[in-house]
C-alpha cells in the first residue's frame, strides 16, 4: 500500500538525485554523499528543516497540499512526479477486497482492430497483460501475443529485446509508466507479485525501479528491428478504453512513404498470405 513510509522513500532519492547546481545552490565542502542535503530542500521549500526531515522519516502523515506543491517545486518534479507524490500522501481508502474478475476486450473493440490489416494493435490490461492483438500486432512480435504479459517479456525474454533497437530506453520509459500507474494501486497484490518477481530476476528492472522516476508517457516513437523486415520506426500511441478500467488500447503506425511504412506493409503482405 501507498504509505507514509512508501512517501519518505520517493522524496529520499528523489533529493538524492538532485545536485545543488540543478537547484541553483553552491556545491560547497564536505559533502559525503551525492545530492541535496534535508535542509537544503527544507531551505527551497520554505518548511522547517524538523517538519521535512518528519515526511522523511514517515512521522507526519497529513502534509498540507500547499506543503506538497513546495516540495515538488523543490524537487524539480514535473507534472507526472508530483502527481504520483500527490497519490502516495494522499493513498486511498483500502477498498473491500471482491472477487478478482477475470478482463475481457468488449467484441466491439476487438472487431475494430481486427479491421486493421496494416496496424498492429493490442490492449493491454491493468498489469500489462495482452488481452487482445491482431495479426499485425502478433506478426511484428510473438510477445505481443494474447496471454503474454508484455513488461515480464521485454525484461526476461531476449527474444523481446533484440527486437527493440533502444532496449535501455524501451525499459527505463516501461518502469516510469508502471510506477506512474501503481501510485494508487500499491496494494494490489498481483501488482506486487509482478514488481516482486522483476525485482528478483532482473538486475535491469531492481535499477530503474529503485530511481523512482515517474511518467505517465501514452505516445512516442519505438525503434525496432523485425528479424523479417528490418528496421521500423513506429509511432505508438496509448489510449484508455471507456468503460473498461484499466485497459489500453495501444496501436502502432509509420510515417506515410516512410521505409518504415514499406516494411510495414510488406510484414502485412507476409503475414496475410
Amino acid at each position: 500500500m501507498a504509505t507514509v513510509t512508501t512517501l519518505g522513500e520517493y522524496l529520499r532519492v528523489r533529493r538524492e538525485r538532485l545536485r545543488p547546481a540543478d537547484v541553483g545552490l553552491p556545491e560547497g565542502t564536505r559533502r559525503r554523499v551525492p545530492g541535496l542535503r534535508r535542509e537544503e530542500v527544507a531551505l527551497l521549500a520554505g518548511i522547517s528543516v524538523e517538519y521535512y526531515l518528519r515526511l522523511e522519516q514517515g512521522r507526519d502523515r497529513s502534509p498540507s497540499d500547499q506543503v506538497l506543491e513546495s516540495i515538488a517545486r523543490a524537487l524539480l518534479l514535473d507534472g507526472d512526479a508530483e502527481r504520483y507524490l500527490r497519490e502516495l500522501a494522499r493513498p486511498p481508502r483500502p477498498a473491500r477486497r471482491r472477487p478478482v474478475r477475470p478482463e475481457r476486450v468488449s467484441a466491439g473493440v476487438r472487431s475494430l482492430i481486427d479491421g486493421w490489416p496494416t496496424t498492429p494493435a493490442l490492449v493491454h490490461g491493468r498489469y500489462m497483460t495482452t488481452l487482445a492483438a491482431n495479426s499485425m500486432a502478433v506478426a511484428l512480435s510473438p510477445y505481443f501475443a494474447p496471454g503474454v504479459n508484455t513488461l515480464r517479456a521485454a525484461f526476461l525474454e531476449p527474444g523481446l529485446r533484440a527486437l527493440y533497437r533502444d532496449w535501455d530506453g524501451m525499459t527505463a520509459k516501461a518502469v516510469a509508466y508502471l510506477r506512474s500507474m501503481a501510485g494508487g494501486a500499491g496494494d494490489d497484490p498481483r501488482l506486487l507479485e509482478l514488481i516482486g518477481e522483476l525485482s528478483l530476476r532482473s538486475e535491469r528492472f531492481r535499477t530503474l525501479w529503485a530511481r523512482q522516476d515517474v511518467k505517465q508517457k501514452t505516445s512516442g516513437v519505438a525503434l525496432l528491428l523485425h528479424p523479417q523486415v528490418g528496421p521500423l520506426d513506429l509511432h505508438y500511441e496509448k489510449l484508455a478504453l471507456p468503460g473498461a478500467p484499466g485497459q489500453m488500447l495501444i496501436t502502432y503506425h509509420a510515417d506515410p512513404g516512410t521505409p518504415s511504412s514499406e516494411a510495414l506493409h510488406l510484414l502485412a503482405h507476409l503475414t496475410n498470405r
